[in-house]
């Protein structure tokens, strides 16, 4: 039998400033994107820190935190609603975790220094921000073989909708609807420009202006997530992925509507092919508004500009032995073991670089074409380009699964 001390310390509550540290530290690495398995595993390492028997389950919506031992249980319930990606806050709060984990501060500090972190300004204001939208809609029209005409409309179309969230952002009810609105404003701008500006290619100038809004990220970290057995986290975000795709092809259809009302553009004509290096000026530009977009700190762009042309070039090699679905494969593999390696060199985060890596790859826009197809009642080729959409976010992540077990990281995020 245990000594009456022992005893009572078994069944001891957790430490209140421990369990208030874990669980504000929780709520903000989940308003800022992190995944469920990877918020699982840092909460964990600071709870084992403190010698707290802690338990933890999170959605794309929630966080459930137990504390102490099964039979004398102190459980917290916290509703999260989904944030932006940000990545240089997520830098911060991860070296405030491992600051805490190695007792350089104390719990009470480190909730304090949360608390400083979200309430910081904004590294990037909204100019700077509408610029990013407009040069990472034009240069993704390009990387999608599109020419001058279809890069300038979806610039056009992609400022607007910059416009739009930003003014929505604050107004719950209205941003719930920017997507389909997003979409209807992009595919009239596209119709409206072939009607009057002559022929150009509408799809390519209306998925490249949505470009920003294409849940190809949330595909991809529902897909690892399932393959990391969260089932129900990556079951809920996929199916946020695929309303979100619903809605902007909702939008598009009611876009295209404007074809009926406006005179019929002349025939298509294939344009000169751009040269090579505009591709190559496409895809740093692209890097460059991808990392402003995420918001991640200047000395972090050059790194995220390099991971991004990594993994592009990965997947168009893999693409000769592997085909166009697999390819990404190849680039998933490159991008997580070079942000691994990196990671561990530079002492940051790996996610740092593998999510704006992750964009270029851009699983998204083959969902939204096949939804497209099939909202033309084009059945098979829209359930081949969705089933293409689905090979490709399992080669991506199965591309990162096989990167962390090759070159593990040091960091949990």
């Amino acid at each position: 039998m245990l000594p009456p001390e022992h005893a009572a310390g078994l069944h001891a509550p957790p430490p209140g400033p421990v369990v208030a540290f874990i669980l504000r530290l929780g709520q903000a690495l989940h308003q800022y994107g992190t995944p469920a398995h990877r918020l699982e595993e840092q909460l964990r390492q600071v709870s084992e820190r403190f010698g707290v028997e802690a338990r933890f389950f999170t959605t794309p919506t929630s966080i459930f935190a137990s504390f102490g031992a099964p039979e004398a249980l102190q459980t917290s319930l916290i509703r999260v609603e989904p944030g932006e990606m940000d990545l240089e806050r997520l830098t911060l709060l991860d070296g405030l975790a491992q600051e805490v984990i190695h007792g350089k501060i104390s719990p009470e500090q480190g909730a304090e220094r949360v608390e400083f972190i979200l309430q910081s300004p904004a590294r990037y204001g909204p100019a700077i921000t509408l610029v990013c939208w407009t040069i990472a809609a034009g240069a993704a029209a390009r990387l999608f073989g599109g020419g001058l005409r279809e890069m300038g409309v979806a610039a056009v179309s992609s400022l607007a909708i910059g416009v739009l969230a930003q003014l929505t952002q604050r107004h719950l009810p209205a941003s719930r609807v920017l997507e389909p609105v997003a979409a209807l404003l992009a595919s009239g701008l596209a119709v409206a420009a072939a009607s009057v500006l002559g022929p150009l290619s509408v799809q390519v100038a209306t998925l490249s202006g949505v470009i920003v809004l294409l849940p190809g990220l949330g595909l991809t970290v529902a897909i690892n997530e399932l393959a990391s057995r969260h089932l129900i986290a990556g079951t809920s975000r996929l199916t946020g992925a695929a309303l979100v795709f619903l809605q902007l092809t909702f939008g598009v259809a009611l876009g295209q509507r404007l074809a009926e009302l406006l005179p019929m553009p002349p025939p298509l004509v294939p344009a000169a092919p751009l040269s090579f290096w505009t591709a190559v000026a496409a895809l740093v530009v692209a890097a460059l508004a991808v990392s402003v977009l995420f918001r991640a700190r200047p000395a972090d762009i050059g790194w995220i500009v390099a991971a991004g042309a990594l993994a592009f070039g990965g997947a168009r090699f893999g693409t000769l032995g592997l085909g166009s679905e697999l390819g990404a494969f190849v680039g998933a593999l490159l991008l997580g073991m070079a942000s691994n390696v990196l990671a561990r060199v530079r002492n940051r985060p790996a996610v740092v670089t593998i999510v704006p890596g992750m964009m270029l790859l851009v699983p998204g826009s083959l969902g939204f074409r096949s939804l497209e197809s099939l909202l033309a009642r084009d059945v098979v080729a829209g359930v081949g380009t969705a089933f293409s959409m689905l090979l490709v976010a399992v080669a991506i992540a199965a591309g990162l699964l096989f990167a962390n077990a090759l070159v593990p990281s040091r960091r949990v995020l």
